[in-house]
């Protein structure tokens, strides 16, 4: 696998955890993308204990500079999605390494 995880891989992982075939995972995992999706938009969060939250906050209108030609432009306000890790996750995430495993370069 590459550095990144794709959803592909995601899928072939979800497939082989869970005995099932890469078509159901596929379908499973894109109805939880839509159904993320589909609550952002209304405004609503998902919390996913241990895991994180998922929810939309909003972004003021500000003034900003073409990096091309120094000019000022307007950013209008907007809605953007957020993203805050459970504390399982973020233990996970920061905990040590495991002996034994080197990492590939």
């Amino acid at each position: 696998m590459s550095t990144n995880l794709t959803k592909a891989e995601l899928v072939s992982l979800v497939a082989k955890d869970t005995e099932m075939t890469k078509a159901a995972s596929e379908r499973i995992l894109n109805s939880m993308i839509a159904n993320i999706q589909e609550a952002l938009v209304k405004g609503k969060t998902i919390q996913l204990i241990g895991f994180g939250s998922f929810s939309t906050t909003q972004r003021a209108a500000r003034t900003g500079r073409n990096p091309q030609t120094g000019k000022k432009i307007n950013i209008p306000a907007k809605t953007v999605p957020k993203f805050k890790p459970g504390k399982n996750l973020r233990e996970a995430v920061n905990s040590p390494k495991k002996k034994g495993k080197k990492k590939k370069k």
